[in-house]
């Protein structure tokens, strides 16, 4: 399948197999084929591939946040690209939300904040 990346595949919604919205495409990441052929292996999404994408002040910023913001390895949820079953106003997956790992940031709020608000385990997450 060819895509081009700047148009039809960043900044698009990621939709999981459930129609759950998962967050955007922030930044891919690729590898090489076996003759040495670039193709995209995942795709980035989190506060850490923004800013890498973005770069300056800013994206130095977002990836400091969150990186402070995991104690897991940090770095941005990697999708590999196989788990994406078509690409068209958004980019839906072939897998559900709970199959996935959490955002490290996503995951930081929850465990620290978000759990910590009286009722917040009848909430859905």
């Amino acid at each position: 399948m060819r895509v081009q990346l700047g148009r039809q595949l960043l900044d698009r919604q990621l939709v999981d197999a459930d129609g759950l919205l998962l967050g955007k495409v922030d930044d891919v990441a690729f590898a090489l084929d076996e003759q040495g052929v670039p193709y995209v292996a995942y795709l980035l999404t989190g506060q850490g591939a923004l800013g890498q994408r973005i770069g300056g002040r800013v994206g130095r910023l977002l990836v400091t946040l969150a990186d402070r913001l995991t104690e897991e390895t940090p770095g941005p949820l990697r999708i590999p690209i196989g788990q994406v079953a078509r690409i068209d106003s958004a980019v839906r997956l072939r897998v559900r939300a709970d199959e996935l790992p959490r955002p490290p940031v996503e995951a930081w709020l929850r465990r620290h904040l978000i759990d910590r608000i009286p009722g917040a385990d009848r909430a859905s997450g």
